[in-house]
């Protein structure tokens, strides 16, 4: 489990970013495969979860998790939410609930714990670049700005995703980008073998573009095998038929 320096100094929450290591699946999906959309066996899979759930040092039954499908959708929970766990599809989530682990699936995308300590409000959010160009980041962060936070008091974690110099994206994808905003050309590096392009960087810059300056940008790649992290892309590469996820999870004590 890695933690961020930043999130850390509170004691009024548990967070974690997890890696493969210290689950019961076997294969591909070896060991610690927290996606329960995999093809893995859902009995592994569900004893991963309570795994992560007994190291974050939670008595809730379960981590709430979402559908993800690489949206701007979000969910909040307030202290009278009763949703049904995984019931609805968003890729990020808000909560002032006490006691209540939270958490994102990743394999390469931008895992973001965010925390208000003074609005004692947590976030969750998964961004991969479809997420993070249809801007999930900023609608979490509005909201919860709207609902009391305030950037001086807001910590936001990006946890382990896959590096620039791993992550090559075709010239169709950068010219989106540089459509969108210009400024977005200094998150790409072009040479005339390939275009990489820099997800983290750019998590970053939305983060900064709402005025929080307290950020931990944990420098992990995914792709990188020595990390031991499931990476969708480095499964493509060894033709693999699927992957496992990696899970992200923050909750107030």
């Amino acid at each position: 489990m890695i933690k961020s320096k930043k999130l850390s100094h509170f004691s009024k929450i548990n967070h974690g970013f997890f890696n493969r290591n210290g689950g019961v699946s076997n294969g591909i999906y070896k060991s610690l495969n927290c996606g329960i959309g995999s093809n893995d066996k859902k009995i592994n899979v569900k004893k991963n979860l309570k795994i992560v759930n007994k190291k974050l040092g939670s008595k809730s039954k379960e981590i709430f998790l979402v559908k993800q499908f690489h949206s701007n959708k979000f969910i909040y929970l307030d202290n009278n939410s009763n949703i049904k766990n995984r019931s609805i599809a968003a890729d990020a989530i808000v909560t002032e609930k006490k006691g209540m682990p939270i958490a994102v699936l990743t394999a390469d995308c931008v895992p973001i714990l965010i925390y208000d300590d003074h609005r004692e409000m947590i976030a969750a959010i998964h961004a991969g670049w479809r997420g993070a160009y249809k801007g999930i980041v900023q609608k979490v962060i509005q909201f919860m700005l709207k609902k009391g936070c305030k950037p001086k008091n807001i910590v936001a974690a990006i946890g382990p995703a896959i590096s620039k110099k791993n992550y090559e994206v075709q010239l169709e994808f950068k010219k989106r980008f540089i459509k969108k905003n210009k400024k977005n050309t200094k998150f790409f590096t072009t040479t005339k073998k390939m275009i990489n392009f820099d997800l983290k960087g750019y998590v970053k810059s939305q983060i900064q573009s709402n005025l929080i300056s307290k950020i931990d940008l944990i420098d992990i790649d995914t792709f990188d095998p020595k990390n031991n992290f499931f990476s969708a892309r480095k499964s493509l590469k060894l033709k693999n038929d699927d992957y496992g996820r990696n899970i992200s999870v923050i909750m107030i004590n």
